[in-house]
C-alpha cells in the first residue's frame, strides 16, 4: 500500500505533469522542465522538493560536470492503489478520495484532448482504442485481473527499444475495473 504522502505529492496537476515527463524523458534540468511545462522555474523546483520527499523523484548527477543546475529523475517507475486501502483512517480515505477524483479527470481530460486532435497528421500512424466488458467476477478474481493488467503493461513498456529508430510519441494508457450495477 502507497503513503498517503506518496498519493496526494503525485496527484498534484504539475506534479503529475513532471512525474510524467521525467518518466518519458528521463533526468532532466529544472529549466528544461520549465520550458516543457510551460511553467516558472521556481515552481518547478518547488514541485520537484515535494515529489522529493514523497520519495517518487530524485537529484541526479549534472551529466554535464556543471554544479550551478538541477537535475532529476523518477524514483519509482510506477505506483499502484486505491482509495479503498485508507479505509482505516478517515482523514487518508478523504485525501485519497480527493486524489482518486484528480487522477480520473487527468485521464478523461488527456482522452478527450486525444479526441479533439486525432485527425492531426502528426499522429495519422496512430490508432487509438476503446475497450470494455461486462462480466461476472469475485473479489479476488478482480484482483488476479488487476494483476495481470499491471504486469502486461510493465513487461510491454520493457519491451519497447527506444533506440531502434522509429518514430514515437507519448502514450497514455489507462483502464478501470470495478463492481457496477446495470
Amino acid at each position: 500500500m502507497e503513503d498517503i504522502s506518496v498519493i496526494t505529492a503525485v496527484h498534484h496537476p504539475l506534479r503529475r505533469r513532471i512525474y510524467d515527463y521525467l518518466q518519458l524523458f528521463g533526468t532532466s534540468q529544472v529549466t528544461v522542465l520549465s520550458r516543457a511545462l510551460d511553467s516558472q522555474v521556481g515552481s518547478i523546483s518547488h514541485h520537484l522538493r515535494m515529489l522529493e520527499r514523497a520519495g517518487v523523484v530524485e537529484r541526479a548527477a549534472d551529466p554535464t560536470g556543471d554544479r550551478r543546475t538541477s537535475w532529476w529523475t523518477v524514483a519509482r517507475r510506477s505506483l499502484t492503489w486505491s482509495a479503498d486501502d485508507f479505509a482505516d483512517s478517515p482523514a487518508d480515505a478523504l485525501l485519497a478520495r480527493e486524489a482518486q477524483r484528480q487522477g480520473i479527470r487527468v485521464q478523461f481530460e488527456r482522452l478527450q484532448r486525444w479526441h479533439r486532435m486525432h485527425n492531426d497528421p502528426v499522429y495519422a500512424a496512430y490508432v487509438g482504442h476503446s475497450m470494455d466488458a461486462t462480466t461476472w467476477a469475485s473479489p479476488d478474481e478482480l484482483q488476479d485481473l488487476s494483476s495481470r493488467l499491471l504486469r502486461t503493461m510493465r513487461e510491454w513498456r520493457e519491451e519497447i527499444d527506444l533506440d531502434d529508430g522509429q518514430d514515437r510519441t507519448p502514450v497514455f494508457v489507462f483502464s478501470h475495473a470495478f463492481p457496477t450495477e446495470l
